[in-house]
């Protein structure tokens, strides 16, 4: 992956130390219907996300690749779409990185040990249980207990992640801190900083799985960066792709 980023049911303990983003709603409400936007007077037409750059406010389709089901996601001002895998947005206090990003692409492979990665990942079949369960038990991160949500007429479980305690991730394989990836011998999503925490969500679209995931980058974000993030998060919809 071209974009140094974010990047764990039963094996990892949940840390009271707040490791969530701000939630806009109840992990078990169901995911509202975005209506699409207006397109030349066609309200039957939701735009395409732009692949790279800048975006304007509004409801866009994204292909999701890797993927058995197309989403609709609603963003407004100031967001950037990177290689039509995520969208991010700034946090002004810091101006030289990322300050909260929505992701989505293939997660084949969870390392056992998100520290001790090399040679320790691991191919996770096709449901997003064994995902979950692959990424919760997973060794130097913490993750709060699954719940189940629905997103449109899809099934699903949501949890947060987070680094486990002080790791030192300069000291870790190859100074990589691996979550996931799509290769069985590189990383593509790893945590750049201690810092960093994350919401998952994992989609049964009927026995195959799609993930996606919400991610803060410092502590110090703004707590208003933090919201719209969720808010954009929340706002996905997949919906049949005929």
């Amino acid at each position: 992956m071209a974009i140094a980023l974010i990047g764990c049911l039963g094996g990892c303990e949940y840390e009271s130390n707040d490791v969530s983003l701000p939630s806009a709603s109840s992990p078990t409400t169901e995911a509202r219907t975005v209506p699409p936007l207006p397109d030349g007077g066609d309200t039957g037409r939701v735009p395409p996300l732009p692949e790279n750059g800048d975006i304007a406010a509004g409801t866009y389709l994204v292909p999701a690749t890797g993927f058995t089901a197309l989403f609709e996601i609603t963003v407004p001002d100031g967001w950037s779409s990177t290689d039509g895998e995520g969208l991010a947005k700034d946090d002004p206090d810091h101006p030289d990185e990322w300050g909260v990003f929505v992701g989505w692409w293939p997660a084949k492979y969870v390392p056992t040990d998100a520290c001790a990665w090399q040679d320790a990942l691991v191919e996770v079949g096709p449901s997003p249980e064994v995902f979950v369960d692959a990424m919760t038990a997973q060794t130097s991160t913490a993750s709060t207990p699954p719940v189940e949500v629905m997103l449109g007429d899809y099934s699903g479980f949501e949890f947060d992640h987070s680094v486990e305690g002080d790791v030192d991730i300069a000291a870790c394989d190859r100074g990589t801190f691996c979550i996931h990836s799509d290769l069985s011998n590189e990383c593509t999503r790893w945590y750049s900083s201690a810092a960093e925490r994350e919401t998952y969500r994992v989609v049964d679209f009927n026995g195959q799985r799609g993930v996606i995931w919400v991610v803060q980058f410092h502590e110090s974000i703004n707590p208003e960066l933090t919201s719209e993030a969720r808010a954009v998060f929340d706002s996905i919809v997949f919906r049949s792709g005929k």
